[in-house]
């Protein structure tokens, strides 16, 4: 069931403080009518299109904004040779990767903490990362997750479609794309235009009472 939003709300009035509340048709296209594309047409993105998204996407919120996420858009044959690898025996995933257009690897920088004189002026942080490698991780890992999201959100706004996966070889990834460099992959998304009629039907969500708590 697609979820409904408030009938009582007047989408062509500013919201609080003056911001506009979008349109029910936007949040379907994110969210509620949105769906993960498991095969996909032969419509090819361009380089500017990947350029256009990382310009919308850069701008979403990240601890400190020190922005740890770093994106490789897979789009070449021989990247996609050099992608392949990582995907065996992880069912369909390899398939959906040498259908899709561009795969992008969502991957942290673990030295993102070197950034922060530039990203975040205002106060000197870069200490706290550099002398704390466990907590510089645990920012890279939530901070380039987020970026990832914004990256899956932004791309559905643009007309595109996406389908996240975590289901590939890390090591293989990491030893193939990002060797003797501070990189490492996070998660991969494939993005294009997905062929509708190839969907499943759309599986169950969450109830607010079964996935959420007031506090």
């Amino acid at each position: 069931m697609t979820a409904q939003l408030n009938p009582d709300t007047n989408y062509n009035d500013a919201g609080t403080l003056g911001r506009k509340v979008l349109s029910p048709d936007v949040f379907e296209q994110l969210f509620t009518k949105a769906r993960s594309h498991h095969h996909w047409t032969d419509k090819p993105i361009a380089d500017e299109d990947l350029r256009a998204l990382y310009d919308i996407v850069k701008y979403g919120p990240t601890s400190g904004n020190l922005q740890p996420a770093r994106i490789v858009f897979v789009r070449s044959e021989e990247g996609k040779q050099k992608l392949y690898p990582a995907l065996e025996g992880m069912g369909s995933n390899l398939g959906q990767v040498k259908s899709a257009p561009v795969t992008a690897i969502i991957a942290q920088d673990g030295l993102f903490w070197k950034q922060a004189p530039k990203l975040f002026p205002r106060m000197d942080v870069k200490a706290m990362f550099e002398n704390n490698a466990d907590f510089a991780a645990s920012i890279a890992y939530r901070s380039s997750s987020l970026t990832g999201a914004y990256l899956m959100i932004a791309a559905r706004g643009l007309g595109l479609d996406v389908c996240p996966m975590s289901g590939f070889h890390n090591a293989i990834l990491n030893e193939t794309f990002f060797k003797d460099t501070s990189w490492k992959a996070n998660f991969i998304c494939t993005i294009g235009y997905g062929d509708d009629s190839r969907l499943h039907p759309r599986d169950p969500r969450l109830s607010f009472e079964e996935a959420c708590q007031f506090a």
